[in-house]
């Protein structure tokens, strides 16, 4: 008899479906608040322009055909590995944005999103203006959101390997010439 191989795990991560059934509940909460939250006084410009979005070309080619895989990539570099290690093309989050389409939902997941983007990295913007855009502009925001993204998760592992490091012969003096 032929071993069988191990199961491999389907595109359905119940983490992932946990963690937006918490934010659809916060969301469905606190409406008010959700509404009329605003980014903090100190917050930062996006780094990619709204309408940077034709650059990566592959990028703005993939969200116009499938904007579900552009969404769930980036939500996987923001929470779960900002080099898209682990990162498979049909995922959670992209079939929550392909079903919340079909039943006509998809700027909800699309906003909540782009609210995420805006809080995780202090970037100027509000609940409003992410409903606005992601409903009129929705190929462009997502490109946005996973090229700052990208760039903002960078800087964070930069960060983080250029900390100071003691050197490894030790300290010494200079020579005296």
């Amino acid at each position: 008899m032929a071993a069988q191989a191990p199961a491999q795990p389907g595109p359905i991560d119940n983490k992932d479906v946990q963690e937006w059934t918490e934010r659809f509940n916060q969301v469905l909460a606190q409406p008010g608040e959700v509404i009329n939250s605003k980014s903090p006084e100190d917050s930062q410009p996006w780094y990619s322009g709204l309408f940077s979005c034709f650059n990566p070309i592959d990028t703005c080619l993939i969200t116009w055909c499938l904007p579900c895989v552009t969404f769930g990539k980036t939500h996987h570099r923001m929470r779960k590995n900002a080099n898209l290690e682990g990162y498979q093309p049909v995922n959670t989050s992209c079939l929550l944005f392909c079903g919340s389409s079909c039943v006509g939902l998809v700027l909800i997941p699309m906003a909540m999103q782009r609210m995420d983007v805006r809080a995780k990295y202090n970037l100027q913007g509000n609940c409003l203006s992410d409903l606005a855009i992601s409903c009129l502009c929705g190929c462009c925001s997502m490109v946005q959101q996973d090229k700052e993204v990208e760039y903002r998760e960078g800087l964070l592992a930069g960060a983080v390997k250029d900390q100071y490091q003691a050197p490894q012969e030790g300290m010494s003096y200079p020579v005296k010439q």
